[in-house]
């Protein structure tokens, strides 16, 4: 059964400059329960926009989102959302970072305490538990910005290009944790990229946005199961499919492309 539904998403706002903006047209989309999706698309398309709105973090001009049948009109405990930054309390350390949200939730603290080794324990954080954000690497304060969004137990986690401020050899290994982090939590993932070799990479299944505004123009399945290798032909032409899909094409009524 979908966990997350997004019927007829419509996103117009007027920009700073006065300009009115459409940036999402007629979005229809369902996610299943424990599927990890993948949106891309040309920049400005409304990803971003996508994602915060099934975040509950904007509202959509016109249409709905719903996690399991219930209206998304705000943020919400069962949505976790990961950023580009961290955003990590500078004067907190990693450890207090990390039961921020379970603090101000009331958690009692044994649980709090139990969950906390758990996620250490996954993000590979141990050993920097005490340190604070301006003694870590950026890779291990994104890792510490997922921890304290897993830790709350949430039912969806949105994440928006978490890994593009990071190097290359940081990035592929924050993927890999993330792998391992879905497969062993059985969470459902909403992921924005640019970078297609990422998507092919991580997911079930892309959703390919037009250029604004942006509207579904295409859906992939990959059909590889974890653990993948990079240069796994499969993947190498599948992302170079998408990629001369970007930009050419129009809506589409999301039927699943089966990549072969």
């Amino acid at each position: 059964m979908p966990i997350i539904k997004i019927n007829h998403v419509n996103k117009s706002y007027v920009s700073k400059d006065g300009e009115n903006v459409h940036a999402l047209s007629n979005i229809n989309l369902e996610i299943r329960d424990k599927e990890f999706v993948c949106i891309v698309g040309p920049s400005g398309c409304g990803k971003s926009t996508l994602l915060e709105i099934v975040a509950g973090l904007q509202p959509a001009t016109a249409g709905t989102v719903t996690l399991d049948d219930k209206p998304v009109t705000g943020p919400s405990r069962d949505i976790g959302v990961v950023f580009q930054d961290a955003a990590l309390f500078p004067w907190r350390t990693v450890r207090r970072n990390i039961l921020f949200g379970m603090e101000i939730a009331g958690i009692p603290k044994k649980e709090q305490e139990e969950r906390l080794e758990t996620y250490l324990e996954l993000m590979n954080l141990k050993e920097f538990a005490d340190k604070y954000p301006f003694q870590l690497s950026g890779g291990m304060r994104q890792r510490a910005g997922i921890a304290r969004t897993l830790i709350m137990n949430p039912k969806v986690t949105l994440m928006d290009e978490p890994f593009s401020a990071v190097d290359h050899l940081t990035r592929c290994a924050l993927q890999e944790e993330l792998i391992r982090l879905h497969r062993e939590e059985q969470k459902t993932v909403l992921f924005v990229t640019h970078d297609i070799n990422e998507a092919v990479y991580l997911a079930d299944r892309i959703i390919l946005l037009t250029p604004r505004p942006g509207m579904i123009q295409e859906e992939y399945v990959v059909r590889t199961p974890h653990p993948r290798r990079r240069s796994d032909d499969y993947l190498v032409n599948m992302a170079a499919r998408i990629s001369a899909d970007i930009g050419r094409g129009t809506e589409k009524d999301a039927k699943p492309e089966y990549f072969i």
